[in-house]
Order: C-alpha cells, then structure tokens, then sequence
C-alpha cells in the first residue's frame, strides 16, 4: 500500500480521478509542510508542481491510499519514466484533525512547463485541463 497526494487532475471531481484513483481509499485533505511551485502550464494546461521545495506557496490536495496495481496505473498515467516525469515523496500536514505523513507526489520537470499560465497556486481549481482522450 502506499500513500498518494493528489493535487491537480487526480483529485475528487476532476478529469483523472475515476482513472486514476478508483478503489483508492480517501484519508482527507493535507498540504505540503513545505511550499512547493505548483502552476497551470503547457500546451493541455495540466496542473504542474516542480521538486523544488522552498519555492512557491505550500499545496493543497488530497491524500489517498492505493496498492500495488493502483501505483502502477498511476505511474502510467503521470507518464512516470518518461524524460521530466518524476514521483517524489512529500511531507504533508493534515487540513484538520489526523497527523501528519509522508506521501508520494508526481512531479514535472520544469522545461514541461512551456507556456506557464499562471503565477503559483496553493490549490488547483482550474477546469481548463486537456484530458488526454480530448487531445
């Protein structure tokens, strides 16, 4: 089992979260104790957080529990393995009661990002996303 942060398009009642997370367990909402840069950017306008932690404003997102078979649907579906595509574990506080935990993130190198299309954001809320069977 393993622990996923879900930020942009893999949470609740976005494009990717019925691929992404069916059979997931919900833990609740948690944000990064750090800050990291998390933008809208390229050409599907894709929610993207870069490994730079300090940078950007702490991220609020969604925390999920998944096996085995639900990381590796993950993995291919964050296109993990791929050149600028990257799963990073991230310390996150609980928005309301519970502790804080260590999950996993999947994260984008910043040359993806072109054209960036917005200054960072603390919580994805766009609904601009490309999902890839509208591409």
């Amino acid at each position: 089992m393993a622990l996923i942060f879900a930020f942009g398009t893999l949470k609740r009642g976005f494009p990717l979260h019925a691929s992404g997370l069916t059979g997931a367990t919900f833990i609740g909402r948690f944000r990064t104790a750090s800050a990291y840069p998390l933008v809208i950017a390229g050409p599907w306008f894709a929610p993207m957080m870069f490994d730079q932690p300090g940078v950007g404003l702490q991220i609020v997102g969604e925390v999920y529990e998944i096996g085995d078979a639900g990381l590796a649907n993950l993995d291919h579906i964050e296109s993990l393995g791929a050149p600028g595509n990257f799963r990073i574990l991230v310390l996150l506080e609980p928005l309301q009661d519970g502790a804080p935990c260590v999950a996993f993130a999947y994260v984008k190198s910043v040359d993806l990002a072109v054209p960036i299309h917005t200054p960072y954001l603390s919580e994805y809320e766009d609904d601009r996303f490309v999902p890839p069977w509208r591409r």
